[in-house]
């Protein structure tokens, strides 16, 4: 897809490199159409990687985007150059006043502190707050899902007793959902954390469906009706190499680290991880994106109301709470 991103951005480079087709600026501005508005929260410290990554499967889509990236004040990035934060992102007060198709909240390795130490925590919940009226969709990933749940729902974290780190396979659980259409009734997906939200506390919202989950890794897609609020608790970001990339380092730094379950072919860590979740990760962004543009108005000023009429749909369709 096209998407559209500022010119110097390393990712951009990137994807030429890999065919993928990226507007200029100048050529999108002329195109007669309005892209879609996305907005990315990157929260974590490897920032052009994340870039990457995101941007990837955005593109997969026929779809022009225009992606903006946003950043918390309250923190310091240190795994990233000033000049790279200065160049490609903005603070939430460059957003506030702004209406969106679509907002990403990135995880961050951050799993096992209390929601409420982590120092950016009330400017998150800020963002999370403002995207109610002014977001369309918001997919929440990885940390940012369980942050998302906690926040909105009340939906508690839950530490592991060990890492979940590898491959695991989901068990569709809607096959008409629109945003799973065309999943197999399996599909894998990449789980790097040491934490859970409560899968039971999930389950007692009404508001929230869960679309896939994990034999043994639990809910791993859930959304609210009308995908206001998409939650991805695992890594379908993730490339090839990435859980390759996480555990070499760790067990070079002497850190205690297990293979990747069902990663590494005959979990042999010098052989080249297999790609299995590849056309399922491409295929949830693309109806993701797909479903935001035929839902939201063509003049982005009147999503508040829009978006208050299909709670009201979903309040008598679903029984659930009438709210954004």
């Amino acid at each position: 897809m096209p998407i559209k991103v500022a010119d110097g951005l390393p990712a951009k480079e990137i994807l030429r490199q890999e065919r993928i087709f990226a507007l200029e600026e100048e050529v999108a501005s002329n195109q007669d159409i309005r892209p879609l508005r996305v907005v990315i929260l990157n929260l974590m410290p490897t920032k052009v990687e994340t870039e990457t990554q995101i941007l990837r499967l955005i593109s997969k889509s026929p779809l022009q985007v225009d992606v903006d990236f946003m950043r918390v004040s309250s923190h310091e990035s240190t795994h990233v150059s000033q000049d790279h934060l200065v160049k490609f992102y903005e603070t939430f007060d460059a957003f506030r006043d702004g209406y969106y198709d679509g907002l990403v909240i990135t995880g961050a390795p951050v799993e096992q502190m209390a929601f409420e130490d982590v120092d950016y925590w009330d400017e998150l919940c800020k963002i999370m707050d403002w995207a109610q009226t002014h977001v369309f969709s918001t997919m929440y990933l990885c940390w940012g899902a369980m942050a998302g749940l906690y926040h909105l729902h009340g939906v508690p974290k839950r530490l592991l007793g060990a890492k979940l780190f590898g491959v695991f396979p989901q068990r569709l659980c809607d096959e008409y959902n629109f945003l799973t259409n065309g999943f197999d009734e399996v599909h894998n997906m990449p789980h790097s954390r040491h934490a859970t939200s409560d899968p039971n506390a999930i389950e007692a919202d009404p508001s929230l469906q869960v679309l896939s989950r994990g034999f043994t890794s639990g809910p791993a897609l859930v959304a609210t009706p009308h995908f206001f609020e998409v939650y991805v608790l695992g890594h379908f970001e993730y490339g090839r190499d990435t859980l390759a990339g996480e555990y070499w380092r760790d067990f070079k730094a002497g850190l205690p680290i297990q293979l990747p379950e069902n990663y590494f072919p005959d979990d042999d860590p010098e052989r080249q991880p297999i790609f299995t979740w590849r056309a399922h990760a491409n295929l949830l962004w693309r109806n993701w994106l797909n479903y935001v543009y035929q839902m939201t108005p063509y003049e982005l000023e009147t999503m508040p109301a829009v978006k208050a009429q299909l709670a009201e749909q979903a309040a008598a369709e679903h029984g659930v709470p009438a709210k954004l």
